[in-house]
C-alpha cells in the first residue's frame, strides 16, 4: 500500500508554540496519534484568532472539518516544546485545506504533517455555505479564481 504524502505548508502563514502535556502521551510513552489532531486544533484556533476570527465566526460563518489526514514522522515526548506551522491550500467555493507541520522547537526534527479540509457552514440554515468573499480576498495570492 502506498504511503500518504502531505506537503508542508507553503507559505507559512502562522506559527505557534505548544508543549506536549502528560495527557498527550500514550501507553508507548510518546505523543499519542489522537493528540496530534488536538495540537492541530489548538493551532487552528490560534491562527483564526490572530486573524480576528473564531471557528464559529469567520465573516459571519462557522467552519466545520470535512476531512483530516496525518503523516507521522518522529516521536515526541512529555514536555517537548513543539512549533506548529500553519498554511492554507486548495481553496474551492466552499472551503480550503489547512496544512500543518509540527516540528520540535529547535526545528531539527519533524514530528508530523497534517491536513484538515474545512468548509464554511451557516449554522442558522444548517448547511454548507460559500467561502466568504472577504476571507478569500485576504488570501487572494493563494485562492486563484473561485467560481
Amino acid at each position: 500500500m502506498a504511503r500518504l504524502q502531505l506537503p508542508a505548508p507553503s507559505p507559512i502563514l502562522f506559527e505557534t508554540r505548544l508543549e506536549v502535556r502528560i495527557g498527550d502521551i500514550n501507553y508507548g510513552g510518546h505523543l499519542a496519534n489522537d493528540a496530534v489532531l488536538g495540537l492541530a486544533h489548538e493551532a487552528r484556533v490560534r491562527f483564526l484568532k490572530s486573524l480576528g476570527y473564531s471557528e464559529m465566526d469567520v465573516e459571519g460563518l462557522g467552519i466545520i472539518m470535512a476531512d483530516a489526514a496525518i503523516c507521522y514522522k518522529n516521536q515526541a515526548f512529555h514536555g517537548d516544546a513543539l512549533c506548529v506551522r500553519v498554511g492554507l491550500a486548495d481553496f474551492n467555493r466552499y472551503g480550503c485545506d489547512i496544512l500543518y507541520q509540527i516540528v520540535d522547537d529547535n526545528g531539527s526534527k519533524e514530528v508530523a504533517r497534517l491536513k484538515t479540509g474545512v468548509v464554511f457552514f451557516d449554522y442558522t440554515a444548517q448547511k454548507v455555505a460559500r467561502i466568504p468573499a472577504a476571507f478569500a480576498a485576504r488570501f487572494a495570492d493563494l485562492t486563484g479564481e473561485l467560481t
